[in-house]
């Protein structure tokens, strides 16, 4: 036999063992054949509740689109990955699916057809919810949620990453079968704020930093990595650890307001958490949002993380009202931010965040102030709130500008923060520029996209 020939054989012979390993390792991981789940209104209604807290819509609902159809682009660092249709047209969207194909896919990662899904999925937070949970999402989706066709777009993934198989070991690796567990040292109202994060909240999918592949590098706390803070479609979802730069100056009361309405007397979501609130986190009971707050103000430093920062004089304030500007920035605070802002930095309760003593806007990492001074954002509209207030965009400012206003804004007042270069903002305009689109919404009337 050539040698040619003996190589291609060996490549073969090794590519179907990690093909059949592969086709293994998802067959392990699927559940057995389940009874099927007796609808009531009471179960739909409770169903409905765990879709909330489990946030399904933010992530399978486009902007103007039809509920559940899907179409959202998911950015990666290798493309986009969109959310599939999951209401219950037959053709289109999960209609067909058994409770058994059902929860495969919500706690398993596994699709109808038996490959693996897509880590975009948070089924490694999931897995730890109770049977009861998934019985009744699985009855609201079946029952309480209308039918769109809608067809499912292709990811733009490099063509060798569309293969499916080799994710059964990812999924090996990254995404473990356990249950939750809840920490002794907790009373059950902490415990069921734990479990909120861990599992339908999944919070460490955006705010626990991710390894080389893509995994989150820890599930629960058992490690200061959780929730100490990440980057995702280039926002930095903050550190919720008690630090600093992460929640040290919350307060329960505020989180609990902050999570219910998306605002507080000195802060606004925006970004991915401004969909949070509007489709999740304020339909949550008060007993669940403080036992999420409750829990979240356990959390202990980062180690290395400061737990508070030196304190500094404001000179930034007499500067802005004196009309004598002292750089560049300060003019183009003055020029357009100062009406919303203020001069004092404090902005108006509940209507325009302030910008001094905001972590948000200290936080090392200034991904998110130089995302949303370029592209501008919108706070959650809530039945706590009906006025969802808009920050125009400033793309039309210079890569410079905004890294002289960012600067500024950075370190005025009572900040203190790493200064950023107009490179940096560069790169940020180019992530912008070529982020995948959502499915348009035109789709949710019955044309298809591949």
């Amino acid at each position: 036999m050539k040698p040619f020939t003996k190589t291609a054989l060996a490549v073969a012979v090794l590519f179907g063992m990690a093909y059949g390993g592969a086709e293994w390792l998802t067959y392990s991981r699927a559940v057995p054949a389940q009874a099927a789940v007796s609808a009531n209104q009471t179960l739909i209604k409770r169903g409905e509740y765990v879709a909330r807290l489990s946030d399904c819509f933010a992530c399978h609902t486009v902007p103007k689109g039809k509920p559940y159809a899907g179409g959202l682009a998911m950015q990666t660092p290798l493309g986009a990955v969109y959310s599939t249709n999951i209401t219950p047209d037959k053709a289109t969207g999960i209609g067909s699916y058994s409770y058994q194909q059902f929860k495969n896919a919500v706690q398993h990662g596994i699709r109808s057809d038996g490959t693996p899904l897509y880590p975009a999925m948070p089924y490694p937070s999931y897995v730890i919810m109770p049977e009861a949970d998934i019985q009744a999402m699985y009855a609201y989706f079946m029952h309480g949620v209308k039918p769109v066709s809608q067809q499912n777009a292709r990811s733009t993934l490099p063509p060798v990453l569309n293969w499916r198989w080799p994710l059964a070991y990812w999924q090996a690796l990254f995404a473990p079968q356990r249950r939750f567990q809840a920490d002794s040292r907790y009373d059950e109202h902490i415990n069921r704020g734990k479990y909120l994060v861990e599992g339908p909240g999944h919070c460490g999918a955006c705010h626990t930093p991710r390894g080389i592949a893509y995994q989150e590098k820890v599930l629960s706390d058992d490690d200061s990595y959780f929730l100490s803070g990440a980057v995702i479609d280039g926002w930095r979802a903050k550190s919720l650890r008690g630090e600093a730069r992460g929640l040290a100056s919350w307060s329960e009361d505020e989180l609990v307001d902050f999570f219910a309405s998306g605002r507080t007397d000195t802060s606004a979501a925006f970004g991915a958490m401004a969909d949070v609130v509007e489709h999740s986190t304020q339909y949550w009971t008060d007993g669940d949002l403080k036992a999420l707050s409750g829990y979240l103000k356990t959390l202990s430093p980062a180690p290395g993380k400061e737990v508070e920062l030196p304190k500094r004089e404001d000179v930034t304030t007499a500067m802005l009202r004196s009309g004598k500007y002292s750089s560049r920035g300060a003019l183009l605070y003055a020029e357009h931010c100062i009406v919303c802002h203020r001069a004092d930095g404090n902005g108006v309760p509940r209507v325009f965040p302030a910008l001094n003593n905001n972590s948000a806007v200290y936080a090392n990492n200034a991904q998110s102030v130089i995302q949303i001074t370029l592209e501008g954002g919108r706070m959650p509209q809530s039945k706590h709130d009906l006025m969802a207030f808009s920050m125009p965009g400033f793309r039309y400012l210079s890569d410079q500008d905004i890294a002289d206003v960012a600067n500024f804004v950075r370190n005025g007042w009572q900040n203190q923060a790493p200064e950023i270069s107009k490179a940096d903002v560069a790169e940020i305009r180019r992530f912008v520029r070529n982020k995948a689109p959502n499915i348009v919404p035109q789709a949710a009337s019955g044309e298809h996209h591949e």
